[in-house]
Order: structure tokens, then C-alpha cells, then sequence
């Protein structure tokens, strides 16, 4: 069983790393978060002339023909750095259920705009709830002659204040189960009838979301009407194991961080990590962050297959979560009082790995999931 990255992955993977650290100083960072707009367009643009937004699409749209699983070496070394931006709403929630179930038209004019980094798309699903289920929504469309107008409000709608289509999420038809009566629509940001507003949050840029009466095409409908129940299970799905990749790439960094400091920090004329119990500390963040990885690349290989993988992404998303909290946990017991100072980089990582526990579900539905999984 061989684990380890081909050398085309490597190659990625390092000059990722370069690339990010180089032009993500965790002082550009808190800017970038300060900003109203969340992002550095000089650097989008840089990133889409390198092919990091067309990665993952083929050849035909702009893409350069790779993996999901290529995706997530990327992703994992954007985790490491912190990048804030648009680049997790427009690629994995927005371009992907374009390619998944958009007609070639739709295709043709979207994903070449997004692997130019000409467009920006995020996916517009949660409502006033924060629930990830089919009955939660609530925002209608009603046809209106060749046309839909949707009504509405949706919540935490990632970097929709920058975006220039939303995915949106509708009800279409009272059915007896929701799943069967949902429809997504892709919707100018900025056109008539849209409005949002940003929310005050720990990390991403979300939003609120409003649909006045908003007029659409019936070109405009993705996949199925009343059949968007089934991408937007496979949209969380991917999202799911993309954001586990994000989370690895912290973990890991918290954990280089935590052993840096405690090879250099001293007390009692000796450096920290000469003590067992730091040692242990630090033992126990690499054991958590190593099974991170393992259950993360193990989902990200079977999305890359297109094989059956609901169990092993919940798996990879509940031992993210929980050894993400235990990570970050034992580097601010080692870090101590600077650990949780402004001035101190840990704080970034912190905030982030807090951020995305509750990102697409919350931990007791992840465990459901592996217990369905074992037939229980």
C-alpha cells in the first residue's frame, strides 16, 4: 500500500507551499480579513493564471484535467497558510455542481469564467435554521410565464458579497418529502431584486442573503426541476472532504508551530520539550493529526474514484473536528499566555478550526452517519 504523493502531487504541493507562504503573511492576512471584500484580487489573479482554479476541470473549460484528490494537496497546503478568499465557494460550492449536472450551455459560459478567476460563485442552502437538511428550505420559486421568481431569505452564504452568481437552493414544489420538490437556480448577485448583507463572524466572509421577487430564466434552472435534493447532498459531500483537507493543513501547521516553540522556549535553563509531559502533549497532536490526514485522503481518493463514500467522509469530518479541538487545545497549553495574544499567529488557527466544526453539519450528525453506515 503505497500512501505517499506522486511526483507530480509533490510538485504541486511544494510549489503551493512556496507560493502561499510567500504571499500570505499572516500580517496580509489580518488585512485581508479587516477588508470589506475578504480577498487580494491581485493574488486571485495570480492563482488563476497558475491553474488553481481550473485544477480540478477539464482541458475543454479552461481546466487542467486533475483530481479531486490532486485538489486536495492544494487545499490542504491553503489550510497550512490561512488564505482567506473565495477560492472554497467558487470552486468546490460553486463550479462543481456546474460540472456535475450543468447542460453543456451552462458549462460553456460559466466554468471558463471561473478558470480565468474571472467570476466568483458560492452556493446559497442554509436558512434561519443552520440546518443542512432538505425541510429546512424554506426560499420559494413560482413560475412566473417562461420565467421563475424566487422569494426569500438565505443565511451564512459564503463570500456572496463578492460573488457574481449564487447557487440557490429553492423550494419549487410542496411535496410529501422536501427532497423531491427542491430546484437550484443560478442567479446573478448583483441583478434586480438582490440584496445581502455581511455577518459578523470568527473567520470566512459569510452573508445574509435576500431574494425580492428576483427574476430568473427557465435556462437558469441546474440539473433537474425538483430534483436539486440530489446534488446538493453530493455538493455537501465534497465540501464535507474539502473542508477536512483545510482542516488537516492547520492541524498540521499548529503542530510545526507547537514543536518549534517548544525547542526554543526555556525554562529552568532547559528548553520545555525536554519535559515528558510536553513531549506527551506534543506526541498526542501528531498521533491525531496523522489519523486526520489518513481519513481525510482515504475520502478524498474515493471522490477522486467516484466510488460510494458517505461513511468515510462523516469519518474524516468527526475525527477532524475532534482532533482538531484536541490539537489547537494542547498548543495553547504549551504556547501558554502568548499563545493567546493578537500578536501571536496561533490565534489565526484557532479561530479557523472553531469555524469549520460546525461547517456542513455538526458533529452528532457525522456520528449518525457512521452509525447508519454499520446498519445500526
Amino acid at each position: 500500500m503505497d500512501l505517499s504523493f506522486t511526483e507530480e502531487q509533490e510538485i504541486l504541493r511544494k510549489f503551493a507551499q512556496d507560493f502561499l507562504t510567500s504571499k500570505f503573511p499572516k500580517k496580509l492576512v489580518k488585512e485581508i480579513e479587516e477588508s470589506d471584500v475578504g480577498y487580494s484580487p491581485e493574488i486571485w489573479k495570480e492563482m488563476a493564471e497558475l491553474g488553481w482554479m481550473g485544477l480540478p476541470f477539464p482541458e475543454k473549460y479552461g481546466g487542467t484535467g486533475m483530481t479531486f484528490l490532486d485538489l486536495a494537496v492544494l487545499l490542504e497546503e491553503m489550510g497550512k497558510a490561512c488564505m482567506p478568499g473565495p477560492y472554497f465557494s467558487t470552486v468546490i460550492l460553486g463550479a462543481f455542481p456546474i460540472l456535475d449536472v450543468g447542460t453543456e450551455g451552462q458549462k460553456q459560459e460559466y466554468l471558463p469564467k471561473v478558470t480565468k478567476g474571472e467570476a466568483i460563485l458560492t452556493l446559497a442552502l442554509t436558512e434561519p435554521s443552520g440546518s443542512y437538511d432538505a425541510a429546512s428550505t424554506e426560499v420559494k420559486a413560482v413560475p412566473s410565464g417562461d420565467a421563475w421568481t424566487i422569494t426569500g431569505t438565505k443565511l451564512f452564504v459564503p463570500d456572496a458579497h463578492v460573488a457574481d452568481y449564487v447557487l440557490c437552493v429553492t423550494q419549487t414544489e410542496e411535496m410529501a418529502k422536501p427532497e423531491e420538490g427542491l430546484t437550484i437556480f443560478i442567479v446573478e448577485a448583483k441583478g434586480p431584486g438582490m440584496g445581502h448583507t455581511a455577518l459578523k463572524t470568527m473567520a470566512d466572509k459569510l452573508c445574509e442573503v435576500v431574494f425580492d421577487e428576483v427574476k430568473v430564466s427557465k435556462e437558469s434552472i441546474l440539473g433537474e426541476l425538483n430534483q436539486g435534493w440530489n446534488e446538493v447532498k453530493r455538493v455537501i459531500n465534497r465540501a464535507e472532504a474539502a473542508k477536512c483537507c483545510q482542516i488537516a493543513g492547520m492541524a498540521q501547521k499548529v503542530l510545526d508551530m507547537t514543536v518549534e516553540y517548544a525547542k526554543e522556549r526555556k525554562q529552568f535553563d532547559r528548553p520545555i520539550g525536554s519535559f515528558q509531559a510536553i513531549q506527551h502533549y506534543c506526541a498526542d497532536m501528531l498521533i491525531d493529526v496523522e489519523g486526520m490526514r489518513l481519513s481525510t485522503y482515504q475520502a478524498a481518493w474515493k471522490l477522486s474514484e467516484g466510488l460510494p463514500c458517505a461513511e468515510e467522509v462523516a469519518v474524516a469530518k468527526a475525527w477532524a473536528v475532534q482532533a482538531g479541538e484536541r490539537v489547537i487545545s494542547l498548543a495553547h497549553q504549551v504556547h501558554s499566555a502568548i499563545g493567546v495574544t493578537m500578536e501571536h499567529d496561533l490565534h489565526y488557527y484557532t479561530r479557523r478550526l472553531k469555524a469549520s466544526e460546525l461547517s456542513f453539519g455538526d458533529i452528532d450528525s457525522y456520528r449518525e452517519l457512521v452509525a447508519q453506515g454499520m446498519g445500526l
